[in-house]
């Protein structure tokens, strides 16, 4: 008999350790194994650590944004490398900006910005800033049950109660959805499915009031809102009727129990529990459902796709999710909108001016102003970062093509050390200079932030434990 040592508490399955003394039992958690059970116990106890934040926002630009031209300028650089635009001061005495980001000068005093991020795995490779694991990869559009859990996949599996809503909201698509591909990163990996986040779909669109059509240097931004998958009922199905259904599903359910022990049918449990939750949850379709919001809230947003993912976030956080990623996305494969995003190799500077820094301005500082309003900000961490960023030197097509040896991300709100610089890129922004930092110290600190130890072990599939941030360490010196 295997028994799971210490006080009667809930795993993150949802079981309690009296329900899973003995190894018959195991076969319960769907998947669950030594190696796993012996994570958990050791994670069970790791020292309760204070935390600074309840719930993180990360906002993620696809693509690699030119961060060169965001919030490290170099206006005293060459010609062929310093760009277009001008910085310009903030509420923090000796922290600029670009003149493009006049919004978020004004929150300076509560963002702190690192200058110094890089990583050697490769461009547009997407794993690094949602795992902290760098390593290089072949194909960069799809993902495997190998690759590390991310971020948000974490804060899933280490929930300690049932609630209606997920601990880890993807929006507004799948990752590579607008290019018909599936970029790896934000997953559960070598935990399972069962721990990828509740990623919601989306139908967008552009401004029929624009006549010219979009094309490459030339985006619009996308307009639309992201919905729940499957949240609606079919015709002439009632709430009584799904449940007596779910009644029926579980009593042949019963019949199969000893087979839940294989992966796939344990995420297909817990996928298709959670998908009854949401059809039967009015708190989840309220969280999504923007009607009843101020009309003037909803205009600081910006109503594009990308606003309007920002302004749900703000509402599941209130809701107690813990972790909700909204991508500024790329569509020109399946939706020909944006086929630039931040992935700027023409016309660099045109679009960053008229559509990418003034609306992401706008939807960033709503969001820091709609949460500090409502008391939120101060335990809600808030991220900025991109996969990679763009090279120092202007191409002949008045762009930056990829690179990831220097660029730069930003934190604000929960546990941040606001109107604080960290790292120190060369005089072209092209190689780090000072105190570099790697995709794993990104995500120590929003570990640390979220009171989970960095060090955490957790077990991949062959049972090797290895630290949860991948041997990061916390940015102390912009931590409050």
């Amino acid at each position: 008999m295997i028994t799971m040592l210490g006080t009667r508490r809930r795993c993150c399955d949802g079981l309690t350790r009296r329900e899973a003394l003995t190894a018959g039992g195991l076969s319960l958690l769907g998947g669950m194994n030594l190696p796993r059970l012996l994570a958990i116990e050791e994670a069970q106890r790791q020292p309760v650590r204070s935390r600074r934040a309840k719930s993180v926002i990360m906002l993620f630009l696809l693509g690699g944004a030119a961060t060169q031209d965001m919030v490290d300028l170099k206006p005293d650089g060459p010609s062929e490398t310093r760009g277009e635009f001008q910085p310009i001061a903030t509420n923090v005495p000796g922290i600029q900006v670009c003149e493009h980001l006049p919004l978020m000068s004004r929150w300076m005093d509560r963002i702190a910005l690192v200058r110094s991020l890089n990583h050697r795995a490769g461009c547009h490779n997407t794993v690094p800033c949602y795992t902290g694991s760098e390593f290089l990869l072949n194909n960069n559009t799809s993902t495997s049950e190998n690759f590390p859990p991310s971020m948000g996949s974490v804060c899933e599996w280490l929930r300690r109660e049932e609630r209606e809503l997920p601990d880890y909201v993807y929006m507004p698509c799948y990752l590579g959805w607008g290019q018909a591909i599936r970029r790896p990163g934000p997953y559960g990996g070598f935990f399972g499915h069962r721990y990828d986040a509740l990623t919601t779909e989306c139908q967008p669109h552009r401004d029929a009031s624009v006549t010219a059509a979009p094309r490459p240097g030339y985006p619009q931004l996308p307009l639309g809102e992201p919905t729940l998958p499957h949240s609606v009922l079919r015709d002439g199905l009632t709430v009584d009727r799904l449940n007596n259904r779910r009644t029926l599903v579980g009593q042949i359910d019963e019949q199969v129990r000893r087979m839940e022990a294989q992966p796939n049918l344990g995420d297909y449990s817990r996928t298709q529990r959670r998908a009854f939750d949401l059809l039967t949850s009015s708190r989840a379709r309220e969280a999504f459902s923007l009607e009843r919001e101020d009309p003037r809230l909803r205009d600081r947003y910006g109503r594009s796709l990308f606003g309007n993912c920002t302004m749900i976030a703000r509402r599941l956080v209130e809701s107690g999710v813990r972790f909700v990623n909204v991508t500024w996305d790329l569509f020109w494969d399946r939706i020909q909108i944006d086929y630039d995003c931040w992935d700027t190799h023409t016309r660099n500077f045109h679009i960053l001016r008229d559509n990418n820094l003034p609306n992401f301005d706008k939807t960033y500082t709503a969001l820091l102003g709609d949460l500090h309003d409502r008391g939120l900000l101060d335990e809600t961490l808030v991220v900025v970062m991109s996969e990679m960023g763009r090279t120092p030197r202007i191409n002949g097509s008045g762009g930056r093509d990829h690179w990831t040896y220097c660029y730069s991300m930003f934190f604000a709100g929960g546990g941040i050390r606001g109107g604080t610089v960290y790292g120190e890129s060369d005089a072209q922004a092209a190689y780090v200079k000072d105190r570099p930092v790697s995709t794993s110290d990104i995500c120590a600190t929003i570990y640390e932030c979220l009171g989970i130890d960095p060090e955490m072990p957790i077990s991949d599939r062959s049972g090797r434990p290895i630290p949860v941030a991948h041997g990061g360490r916390a940015i102390r010196e912009i931590l409050a």
